[in-house]
């Protein structure tokens, strides 16, 4: 065949601008193969950050009140630095007696409860040992996270060790949702699959890093229904590294009106300690938990432990939810503080540590 002769023309700039463009089709077709990859290749650089938490937590046994039984569970977490700091759900860890953390391989480390918010689910532990070959995740930039985005989910649903899911953001939400009133922060919404044990569990994009801990999901069945709430990475990051809110180890529900008078309490609003973790700050202090459990308008309950009144003289006010929290993190390590509480009808005030 017998090309045109102006292909050859200009010291051949024409036969190069052909290389470059066949250069750069090629080079675009590779990277759409490699993005067809991309989610498995993440999943090998990322499943080394990821753990899964074992805690042991008391609990009433209703067959024997005021018997206390030894409760296993289970749920999943994130290292995010070398020092070992490790991010998960605060209902995981928020009440647990015992915390120890499986790293890939089933090496099993002892954790310490660093930092835990049950408003906004999300709480930090520390280890002191990182087994060989263990990578942190890093934190992304979530307030650059679109809908629409894919993203992958790692934890162990079931128990079932590093489990991989994929999804999308669905939506979302600035300050929490209203099929889950408990929790008050920033959620992504996500279709990826969420189920018993992924909770605590981190949220990768499309770049490995990690935008979101895993939260709840909205279910009528009780199994995952494509709906899941995930904290996003710069929450969490606010509340745990940057205000560092402490950890109490204190379960309690709020009593008002017509059941703060069934109770007894002196004042318009009481916090009814429910449940106290082991070796925790709030067992320290001298809390004492319920022992017999009951129901209230189809609400479980457990009575017969101590209600907090206040806190260095600010009430417990369900108008006012943050002004003790707010109050706490004005004092430094080692500060004291007093918790006046009604026990057994009488007031008493416990002195506590930050």
């Amino acid at each position: 065949m017998v090309l045109p002769s102006i292909l050859f023309r200009s010291s051949g700039s024409l036969i190069k601008k052909t290389i470059i463009i066949a250069i750069f089709l090629v080079l675009n077709h590779s990277s759409v193969l490699a993005a067809d990859k991309s989610v498995a290749e993440l999943f090998e650089q990322s499943k080394s950050s990821v753990v899964v938490i074992h805690t042991i937590q008391h609990r009433i046994d209703e067959q024997r009140v005021g018997t206390l039984v030894s409760s296993p569970s289970l749920g999943s977490g994130v290292l995010v630095d070398k020092e070992g700091h490790i991010m998960t759900a605060a209902h995981v860890v928020h009440t647990a007696d015992t915390v120890r953390v499986a790293f890939i391989g089933d090496v099993r480390v002892d954790a310490k409860v660093i930092s835990s918010d049950p408003v906004q689910d999300v709480a930090l532990l520390k280890v002191d040992s990182i087994p060989k070959g263990v990578k942190p995740a890093k934190l992304a930039d979530s307030d650059k996270t679109k809908v629409g985005e894919q993203v992958y989910v790692v934890g162990a649903p079931f128990g079932l060790d590093y489990s991989l899911s994929v999804g999308y953001i669905s939506s979302r939400h600035k300050d929490g949702v209203q099929s889950n009133p408990n929790i008050k922060t920033e959620l992504f919404q996500t279709d990826a699959a969420i189920n018993t044990g992924n909770s605590g569990g981190p949220m990768f994009n499309m770049q490995g890093k990690v935008i979101g801990i895993v939260s709840s999901i909205l279910s009528k069945s009780g199994g995952f229904e494509g709906v899941g709430f995930v904290v996003t990475a710069n929450a969490a990051y606010d509340v745990l590294f940057k205000q560092k809110t402490a950890w109490t180890g204190l379960e309690g529900v709020l009593l008002s009106g017509d059941l703060a008078k069934a109770f007894n309490v002196p004042q318009k609003f009481g916090y009814l300690v429910q449940k106290v973790a082991r070796g925790s700050p709030a067992q320290l202090t001298g809390l004492k938990e319920g022992t017999i459990p009951i129901k209230v308008l189809d609400r479980p309950l457990v009575i017969g432990g101590d209600i907090i009144l206040s806190v260095d003289g600010i009430d417990v006010d369900a108008r006012k939810p943050e002004a003790i929290s707010d109050h706490l993190q004005t004092l430094k390590s080692g500060d004291q503080y007093t918790i006046r509480i009604l026990r057994n009808g009488f007031k008493l005030d416990l002195i506590s540590k930050k």
